[in-house]
């Protein structure tokens, strides 16, 4: 584990597991790096080398006032990259972190990518407009800013049960799986988080998801109650020249750990495949 300082000034805290060929993982909002354990253990333990930031504002990093908007987070993303000299890599990231991998492809190629994993995430584009119709409206969004303004802890328990589908019948969603997802939303400073939600939610993506023309893996949860599928990775997979999408039956925004061991099965064939 270590820190990297970015242009101006933010510390980036990240772990480094393994050795091989290098997955680059970007976690989801409000989570850090810890989100990603179990596959980076899982892969680090296949002969792969993981490594996981915690984005700026979230987990270990720094909490600077500014630069919470997916643009920096991707140059974080490549400075954090360019120091560890990383190579040949594969890229994953869930949620907002798919963000933050299509903006970094985007904005800086792929001279150091061969491919990428978006897994439950937000392209192209998760508000409503009028390109947009299938999108949610920003009334979604202001009630995740008047929910973390009000109490952002008690928000936090209560976003952990669609998150993980803890609010469907049926539902085996440990207790210890939802404490932990309030853990590390509770790690992220309150600017950061509030600032990230307009960043996750009207960042429009589009063209960067255009532009990517590598193997891209779009792994989606036919019940995810966060990023609903039809506005998300269905859109996406049709924009993305080399893309392969599959959807998993009734599986929810946080399928990393409801659905981890076909999770982490289907990562591990798409990075050796």
């Amino acid at each position: 584990m270590g820190t990297i300082t970015t242009a101006d000034g933010t510390q980036i805290f990240y772990k480094d597991w393994g050795a091989g060929r290098p997955v680059v993982f970007s976690h989801g909002w409000p989570l850090n790096a810890d989100a990603w354990d179990d596959q980076m253990w899982f892969l680090a333990s296949h002969g792969l080398r993981c490594i996981a930031h915690d984005r700026r504002g979230h987990g270990r990093s720094s909490q600077p006032w500014s630069g919470n908007d997916l643009t920096t987070y991707a140059d974080d993303l490549s400075a954090l990259m360019e120091a560890l000299d990383v190579r040949d890599a594969v890229m994953i990231g869930h949620s907002t972190g798919g963000g933050e991998v299509a903006r970094y492809l985007g904005r800086h190629g792929t001279k150091r990518v061969v491919k990428a994993a978006l897994v439950s995430a937000i392209p192209p584009l998760m508000l409503k407009t009028a390109a947009n119709p299938g999108g949610l409206p920003i009334e979604v969004f202001d009630g995740i800013r008047a929910g973390l303004v009000a109490d952002r802890s008690q928000y936090y328990r209560e976003l952990a049960a669609p998150f993980y589908g803890a609010n469907r019948p049926g539902s085996k969603v440990s207790q210890g799986v939802r404490d932990a997802f309030w853990m590390w939303s509770m790690q992220a400073g309150f600017a950061g988080a509030y600032q990230c939600i307009k960043a996750f939610s009207e960042t429009d993506l589009t063209e960067d998801i255009r532009q990517i023309d590598i193997p891209t893996l779009v792994i989606h949860g036919d019940d995810d109650q966060i990023v609903p599928i039809a506005d998300s990775a269905l859109l996406s997979s049709k924009l993305i020249r080399n893309a392969t999408l599959k959807v998993y039956p009734g599986a929810p925004h946080g399928l990393m750990a409801t659905h981890r061991d076909q999770f982490n099965g289907d990562l591990l064939g798409f990075i050796l495949g």
